[in-house]
């Protein structure tokens, strides 16, 4: 199913992955938690990483029990919390890089939690108005489509959904059914930032969710360095670094510094 089947308008991501398509280029996605290790830092970062050459950022919400993220992740998080992070912060960190920015998308990433205490209705409003593409709840299955999928996609957003090692055939037209904008594979069984991924391992399964949709497929957990990062968006439409970047954060590392691992990363997937 793609975005026309749920009655979307093409969003920013969607451009984004013709724009690559027509260029023969893959997609490099990055993930960095908002407001991580602070307010002013975090937005430094994310302003810097169009020009590292990130197709797709992909925002995390800071969250006190992030289920499926590995220490990296959960650290980033607390940083970001005990500095004063909130959702309107993270909204804040978008309207500010859509003041300089207009064509990159912005994914948030991060839990249901906050979204249902601000309420569905009022957080896709806000979301809109600061510039966000799409969303990526991890801990909403297909079966509660109802609470934010199908209204984030009236309102305009895609709704992207992981698959994983463990979705089977029977599972797969499910966590396909409302799917838009790419599907997330998810390399690795566990956790973020915990094994390797490797080629492969991903080139089977990505060719089996690409026969099941003609949505991009973006590989992540487990690419750490330029050189993976090439070989998973060799066998994919993309890829996308989280730990290994939120960990130069976490290492005190200056942002120019972090940048250019990003851009590092971002060379490998567009070589690929």
């Amino acid at each position: 199913m793609g975005y026309r089947d749920a009655g979307l308008t093409m969003t920013r991501i969607d451009e984004t992955f013709a724009r690559l398509r027509a260029e023969g280029k893959k997609a490099f996605v990055a993930y960095v938690m908002g407001g991580d290790p602070d307010y002013d830092t975090s937005l430094e970062i994310v302003r810097g990483l169009p020009a590292a050459g990130v197709d797709i950022i992909e925002l995390g919400m800071p969250f006190t029990d992030p289920m499926a993220d590995g220490p990296t992740i959960q650290l980033a998080g607390q940083r970001a919390l005990e500095a004063g992070q909130t959702l309107d912060k993270t909204l804040d960190l978008a309207r500010a890089l859509r003041e300089t920015d207009d064509a990159t998308p912005i994914v948030m990433m991060g839990y249901y939690n906050p979204i249902y205490s601000r309420g569905v209705d009022r957080f896709l409003a806000d979301a809109k108005d600061a510039g966000i593409d799409g969303l990526i709840v991890v801990d909403l299955p297909p079966e509660e489509d109802s609470e934010l999928c199908i209204p984030a996609q009236a309102a305009g957003l895609n709704f992207i959904r992981l698959a994983t090692p463990t979705t089977d055939d029977a599972r797969l037209p499910k966590v396909l059914q409302n799917t838009s904008g790419f599907v997330y594979y998810v390399s690795i069984t566990g956790i973020t930032g915990a094994a390797q991924a490797q080629a492969s391992d991903v080139a089977p399964e990505v060719a089996r969710i690409k026969s099941a949709t003609d949505l991009p497929v973006i590989v992540g957990f487990g690419v750490k360095t330029p050189e993976l990062a090439e070989s998973i968006a060799g066998v994919a439409d993309g890829t996308v670094v989280g730990s290994a970047i939120v960990k130069m954060v976490e290492d005190g590392k200056p942002v120019p510094e972090i940048l250019g691992f990003v851009a590092d990363l971002a060379a490998g997937a567009h070589r690929a």
